[in-house]
């Protein structure tokens, strides 16, 4: 199981997510370092926990603005490797973060255009350099679902799966650091036994080493943290040799 640490990036610094309600996000307070930029974070992540995948949610970006490609470069001269979810809407924005060197470019759900999008995306980038984000709020999927054939959120994820996308995240954004667990595990279960050769990855909530026991048993293969692990109730020896 590959732990993948979430930085939200606000107004060029690193908030806490809480619950999906991105007005109320505030400077991120942490054990690991005193420090709410986004370099310092990373460093934090790759140092003191040996972490070198990182997720970035660039929420400005995500509302309309331009990414932040200076943290980006930044962030990747550690020797860090990025997910960026930058709003992407359709081929273009995804191009555009491939063109800055972004190899893995989280395409979701609240964000993208539609369905079409999808299978362009896939098509003309690899499917191996794209992660479809199922992004839900209390089980129900975000953003533009007219152009699904079904709006639940099993059904998708399988309409993502069956237009090329292999990397799939499952998230529940009213979960997000608020530490009372995930509550996605029936769905993700139910995708892995579905589409046994789709890398799942499922976040938000997380509330320690027992959520990462949970979902090994869903046959997740990957989890986002972020919350957990700037309060310290995950740490390296949770994982390490366990997964």
């Amino acid at each position: 199981m590959r732990i993948i640490p979430v930085m939200d990036i606000k107004n060029g610094i690193v908030v806490r997510g809480i619950g999906g309600r991105r007005d109320d996000y505030r400077p991120v307070l942490s054990q690991l370092t005193c420090s709410c930029l986004p370099l310092d974070v990373a460093k934090a992540f790759r140092d003191q926990l040996g972490l070198f995948e990182i997720y970035l949610a660039d929420l400005d970006a995500i509302n309309g603005a331009k990414p932040v490609w200076k943290i980006y470069k930044e962030i990747q001269s550690l020797g860090c490797r990025l997910w960026v979810d930058a709003g992407v809407r359709d081929l273009a924005d995804a191009q555009k973060l491939i063109q800055r060197g972004i190899s893995d470019i989280i395409i979701g759900l609240e964000t993208l255009a539609g369905p079409r999008e999808v299978q362009a995306i896939c098509d003309i980038l690899g499917a191996e350099r794209v992660i479809f984000s199922l992004d839900m709020k209390n089980g129900e999927p975000l953003g533009n679902v007219n152009g699904w054939s079904k709006a639940d959120a099993y059904s998708s994820a399988n309409g993502a799966i069956g237009l090329g996308i292999r990397r799939l995240i499952i998230l529940d954004l009213a979960r997000v650091g608020l530490g009372r667990g995930l509550g996605t595990e029936e769905l993700c279960h139910r995708i892995v036994k579905a589409n046994p050769e789709i890398e799942i990855c499922a976040g938000g909530g997380i509330q320690g080493p027992q959520d990462l026991t949970r979902l090994a048993e869903c046959e997740v293969q990957g989890v986002l943290v972020a919350s957990a692990l700037h309060d310290g109730r995950l740490r390296p020896d949770h994982w390490q040799a366990r997964y």
